[in-house]
C-alpha cells in the first residue's frame, strides 16, 4: 500500500496509468465504438444485436438469404418501417469501404470520417482504435511471456552460478549478438505472418531483456545469511529461488515492464510499416504510418498514427518512471 501511496503522488505517471488504461479499456470494445452495424436494432417487436450475433436478411423483411447490410439504404428503410436501428459512434469498422467521399482517397478529415480515411476509404479513426488494440494486445502478451522467461533463466543463472551461469552468458553474447530486426523480417518473409507467428518469432529475442537484472540480484543474494538459513533447515533450493530470492529481484524487474512494453509496441509497428507483420488488410498503426509515408499530400494519415503512437510511448515512459520513483529507496 506504501508504494502505492508512493506511486500515485507521482502525478504525472499516475495520471498516465490512468490514461493509458482508459484508451486500452475502450479499445476492447472497439466493435462498440467503431462498427459498421448497429449495436441495437428493434424490428418486429423483438430486439436483435447484429455487433454480437450475424443475422439474414430475411430476418428483416428482405429478399435474400446472405448477411444483412446495415447501411445498404434498402435494409435500412426495412428496419425503419417497423423499428428502429441505433449504430456505434463511429459507423465504421476498420475493414469498412467508404463509397460515398467527398473527395478521392485518401480524402481529408469531415464530417463523416473525423480523421480522414485512407487510401482505400476506410475510417482512420477505426482503423487507428483497432489497431492501437491490436498493438497493446500484443505488447502486453510478449512482455509478460519474455518477463516470465527471463526471470526464471536470470534466477537459475545466478542460483546456480558455476559452469552453467558461464555457458549460459556465452550463449546469451552469441544470441543478444545477431541482428534481431533482420532475422524477424527473414523469418516473416518465409511464411505468412499472422499474430501468433509474429508473437512467437518476436519472442526468440524478447526473453532476454531482464535475464541480467535478474542474475545480478541473485548472485548478490545467493550468500545471503536468509539464503544460508532457508538451506540450513533443510529447504529445497526451488523455495529458496522463489520464494525467498524472486520476490526482491521482481522489485528491480517491475520497473523495466512499461519500458518493455513500449519496446514491443515499437517492434510490432515496425514490422508493420516495412510491410513483414500483420496480414494485409488487418488494422496496425505501422500500416498506417506506411499509408502516411506513401501519400505525402495526405499528411492527416501521418499525423494522426504518428500521434498515437508518439502518445502512448510517452505515457508508457511516464508510468515507468513513476513505477521506478515508487520502488526507489530513497524515496521512502
Amino acid at each position: 500500500m506504501k508504494t502505492w501511496a508512493r506511486f500515485k503522488s507521482r502525478r504525472r505517471g499516475y495520471i498516465s496509468l490512468i490514461i493509458f488504461t482508459a484508451v486500452f479499456t475502450l479499445s476492447l470494445f472497439s466493435e462498440c465504438v467503431a462498427n459498421d452495424r448497429p449495436l441495437v436494432v428493434r424490428y418486429g417487436g423483438r430486439f436483435y444485436f447484429p455487433v454480437f450475433k450475424d443475422y439474414s436478411e430475411l430476418a428483416f423483411g428482405g429478399e435474400f438469404d446472405i448477411g444483412a447490410d446495415y447501411r445498404d439504404p434498402y435494409v435500412a428503410g426495412l428496419i425503419n418501417e417497423m423499428g428502429w436501428l441505433v449504430f456505434p459512434p463511429v459507423p465504421y469498422s476498420y475493414i469498412t469501404i467508404n463509397y460515398n467521399l467527398p473527395s478521392p482517397a485518401p480524402s481529408p478529415p469531415d464530417r463523416g470520417n473525423i480523421l480522414g480515411t485512407d487510401d482505400r476509404g476506410r475510417d482512420v479513426f477505426a482503423r487507428l482504435i483497432y489497431g492501437f488494440r491490436v498493438s497493446a494486445i500484443f505488447g502486453l502478451t510478449l512482455t509478460v511471456i519474455s518477463s516470465a522467461i527471463g526471470i526464471i533463466l536470470g534466477a537459475v543463472s545466478g542460483y546456480l552460478g558455476g559452469v552453467f551461469d558461464i555457458v549460459f552468458q556465452r550463449f546469451m553474447d552469441v544470441w543478444g549478438g545477431m541482428p534481431t530486426l533482420f532475422i524477424l523480417i527473414i523469418l516473416s518473409s518465409v511464411v505468412e505472418p499472422n499474430f501468433g507467428w509474429l508473437l512467437g518469432i518476436t519472442l526468440l529475442f524478447g526473453w532476454m531483456s531482464l535475464v541480467d537484472l535478474v542474475r545480478a540480484e541473485f548472485l548478490r543474494a545467493r550468500n545471503a545469511e536468509f539464503v544460508l538459513s532457508a538451506r540450513a533447515i533443510g529447504e529445497s533450493d526451488a523455495r529458496i529461488m522463489f520464494v525467498h530470492i524472486l520476490p526482491n529481484a521482481c522489485v528491480s524487474a517491475l520497473t523495466y515492464l512499461p519500458f518493455i512494453l513500449g519496446s514491443s509496441i515499437t517492434t510490432l509497428t515496425s514490422l508493420d510499416f516495412l510491410g513483414f507483420g500483420l496480414p494485409q488488410g488487418s488494422p496496425s498503426l505501422g500500416e498506417l504510418l506506411a499509408q502516411g509515408k506513401a501519400n505525402l499530400y495526405a499528411p492527416h494519415l501521418g499525423i494522426a498514427s504518428f500521434l498515437m503512437l508518439a502518445v502512448t510511448l510517452v505515457l508508457l515512459v511516464f508510468i515507468g518512471e513513476g513505477v521506478r520513483d515508487a520502488f526507489d529507496p530513497r524515496s521512502r
